[in-house]
């Protein structure tokens, strides 16, 4: 199948030039990332973001296993000298990978059926007098029993005219079922007309299975497929793995019987009417059915989990994506009871200080530890995890931070953040934690995870397996391959969005860069230890195995700060240097002895260009009498073409010099700094608060208001308007208003509301 072909079939699904299509499957095919061609091929795509080039690999690489398919099919039922050319056409035509198999089914090789039997015995002809339903004139007992007689045969078990039609019907029964056209009508059919019904086992097993009634709502339950949630055909599937429930899918056999007779009618005026019905039932019960129910809940299934996954993905991205605290110590605090509190003074960059650990039952022995360390090291921003002991290690914190006010009569210097530690304790224990820190424990490592995770969640996260993160629901029980493959896409996403630095970047964090393997990073580090820093990124040359063709993939990302070329700090790729270069020579140089800065310059080149553009306009305007049509402006295009690149790589190379270090995370809302703590009995009804989103799934998002459980803003609370996808309007790291709707002290739960607040 050829690019062509593939971009015109997808040109209209995808709402893209058949163009625009083609010429991103040609750089795909060369081996380009999908975050360098979204980045740096914006001329080539027509500017594809990545989610439209990922769709376009996915989907092309979808249609040529399909085509893939066809041809083994086609291969496969010629080599039984059965492939005749309506077939071929039909084949050819499939639109599925289904429909294909539907096509190939009554020419796969089969274990022994009863249809196999009976054609053994060689019934094949009878079955197909039942198929074609012949009008005859006579009792229908005599002419039934006329048809039968040459089949009889003793030495094959065929000794009456019933076992005759049985065996017979037992081949229609097959050749029903495995009919392309039924199939398609009966997959129609239960895809829009059927129910999942489900029922609890026996009692003694929901007992033992279920014993706390958490799917009690499904004990006995039925909806319609088309009516399902995704969150409850996961739930649906799980109670079944773990024997509380019995799960089906039900169409009424009238619709099924329907679906079949429009294909294989039965005419009431042939003898043999009712065989053909009674192996048409026997065929959808035994035969179809069964095969349908599998496709719908295999089909429901797929969906919710790609639902699932989707959602673990958008809510991993956003919390990857959360903006650094840069500049700033950290103390990070891992709570602890039995076993104490562990304190890491992490500096400016992530590096280890120092390390203690307090007891919150020794109160004013941990206070006078918490005084030295952020005394000692100028500290001004702490980092609680949020497990066992967290809010007592807040309310302790919050107190200190209270006495030091009052003390110094200075307030709001000392803020703290309660972290998620979700998979701290995963990277503590890993192999890449002990290289780092071989000298400190477990616990020690954690809790320099937790520090860092607020000055950097993303070079931190990726340290860690995605599905260890804490942001998903139903992460058990998806596909986990799939999973696994999208959660990564989103990690080499996010960290080529917001750029490494080559100098500062583990080899965890520089593996998934566009280009980049596990080998090549590793060999970074260690040419970075062996060497010290980068001064430019020219040098890459030099590092074991990293090539050229990684290095047009990887260059751009990989960012030098303070390095020789003032360039190696910008998104601008190297190949673009040369533009870049000729644009700083086109900006206005600024007053005589007075020194501007490329980005100043560059704000006054554009409004220069925007300037002379818009007398450009007036004056053509005003010579031909007609207003000019909106578009890029000529200076710009002439600029472009002045220094080789196109007009979208003009406007990222502007973009650069403006801002150069330029991290797309800082343009985020930063954490929250807490100064005191709030407490469940505090709250009140109508209260506004402030919090962040922790987590968003199908019903709302759990926001983090400062109190020990995080509140529920359900998806019909989150806006004055209908809300179909609360990802439209929340996401993960989000700082939002709230008002308290209901606080349940007994159960520990706060519900909340985002109506009438928001702006």
């Amino acid at each position: 199948m050829s690019v062509t072909d593939i971009a015109q079939e997808l040109s209209a699904e995808l709402s893209l030039g058949s163009g625009q299509i083609a010429r991103t499957i040609a750089l795909l095919d060369e081996g380009n990332t999908v975050p360098f061609i979204a980045r740096y091929r914006k001329e080539v795509t027509g500017s594809l973001d990545e989610v439209q080039i990922q769709a376009v690999a996915d989907r092309s690489a979808s249609l040529r296993a399909l085509h893939e398919r066809k041809m083994d099919v086609r291969r496969l039922i010629d080599t039984q000298g059965k492939l005749t050319p309506e077939l071929a056409a039909a084949i050819n035509a499939a639109a599925t990978l289904q429909e294909v198999e539907d096509l190939y089914l009554p020419y796969r090789p089969k274990r022994k059926t009863r249809a196999s039997v009976a054609r053994e015995k060689g019934l094949a002809p009878l079955a197909d007098i039942i198929l074609q339903q012949p009008e005859l004139i006579g009792d229908a007992s005599a002419l039934l029993e006329e048809y039968a007689l040459p089949f009889l045969n003793a030495e094959k078990g065929v000794d009456t005219s019933l076992e005759a039609y049985a065996g017979a019907c037992d081949i229609v029964a097959e050749v029903i079922a495995e009919d392309a056209n039924v199939r398609g009508n009966m997959r129609a059919s239960f895809f829009k007309r059927s129910s999942l019904g489900a029922k609890a086992v026996d009692a003694e097993k929901i007992a033992e299975k279920d014993p706390n009634g958490v799917y009690q709502l499904y004990y006995d339950f039925n909806e319609s497929v088309t009516k399902l949630v995704p969150h409850r055909v996961l739930a649906l599937n799980r109670a079944e793995r773990e024997g509380v429930l019995r799960v089906s899918v039900d169409l009424p056999y009238e619709q099924a019987q329907a679906d079949i007779t429009q294909v294989y009618p039965v005419k009431a005026t042939s003898p043999f009417a009712q065989l053909l019905a009674d192996a048409m039932e026997d065929g959808y019960k035994r035969l179809l059915a069964p095969a349908m129910e599998r496709e719908v809940r295999v089909e429901l299934t797929r969906q919710a989990e790609e639902h699932a996954i989707n959602i673990f993905a958008a809510n991993l991205r956003n919390l990857l994506l959360q903006p650094p605290l840069r500049g700033k110590k950290v103390l990070g605090i891992d709570p602890g009871y039995r076993t104490g509190c562990k304190l890491t003074v992490v500096d400016e960059t992530g590096k280890y200080i120092v390390s203690d650990t307090m007891y919150l039952h020794q109160s004013d022995k941990a206070q006078q530890l918490l005084r030295k360390l952020l005394a000692q090291y100028n500290i001004s921003v702490i980092a609680i995890g949020n497990g066992t002991a967290s809010r007592e290690t807040e309310q302790m914190i919050a107190n200190l931070i209270r006495e030091l006010e009052q003390e110094t009569g200075e307030s709001g210097r000392i803020g703290y953040v309660i972290v998620n530690e979700a998979g701290a304790s995963v990277y503590s224990a890993s192999e890449a934690a002990r290289e780092e820190f071989p000298t400190l424990d477990a616990t020690q490592r954690g809790t320099i995870s937790i520090a860092r995770r607020l000055q950097d969640p993303l070079a931190e996260l990726v340290k860690i397996d995605p599905k260890a993160v804490g942001v998903g629901l139903y992460q058990h029980d998806v596909d986990q391959k799939e999973l696994a493959a999208m959660l990564e896409r989103v990690v080499v996403s996010c960290v080529n969005f917001a750029g490494v630095e080559v100098n500062s970047a583990s080899a965890a964090l520089l593996k998934h860069v566009s280009g980049i393997n596990t080998r090549v990073a590793n060999a970074i580090v260690k040419y970075r230890e062996e060497h010290g820093p980068f001064k430019s990124r020219d040098e890459l040359h030099k590092v074991s195995g990293l090539g050229p063709a990684t290095f047009v993939q990887a260059a751009g990302f990989l960012k030098v700060a303070n390095g020789v070329e003032p360039l190696d700090n910008t998104f601008i790729h190297p190949e673009s240097y040369n533009a870049a270069r000729g644009i700083l020579e086109m900006l206005p140089a600024g007053e005589k002895g007075k020194a501007v800065r490329p980005s100043e310059r560059v704000a006054q080149f554009r409004q220069l260009i925007k300037l002379q553009n818009s007398l450009g306009r007036t004056n053509r305007s005003n010579r031909s009498g007609n207003a000019q049509g909106a578009g890029e402006p000529a200076a710009w295009a002439d600029i472009a073409a002045k220094v080789g690149v196109g007009l979208p790589t003009l406007n990222d190379i502007l973009e650069n010099l403006e801002k150069p270090g330029l991290d797309p995370r800082d343009a985020l809302p930063a954490p929250i700094l807490r100064h005191d703590v709030l407490k469940m009995e505090d709250l009140q009804t109508g209260m506004i608060l402030q919090g962040t989103v922790r987590n968003v799934v199908d019903f709302g998002a759990f926001v983090d208001i400062g109190v020990k459980q995080d509140g529920l803003v359900h998806v019909s609370e989150m806006a004055d308007r209908f809300v179909k996808d609360p990802l439209s309007v929340v996401a993960v790291g989000q700082v939002v208003q709230v008002r308290v709707l209901k606080v349940d002290m007994q159960r520990g739960r706060v519900q909340l509301s985002m109506r009438g607040i928001q702006k």
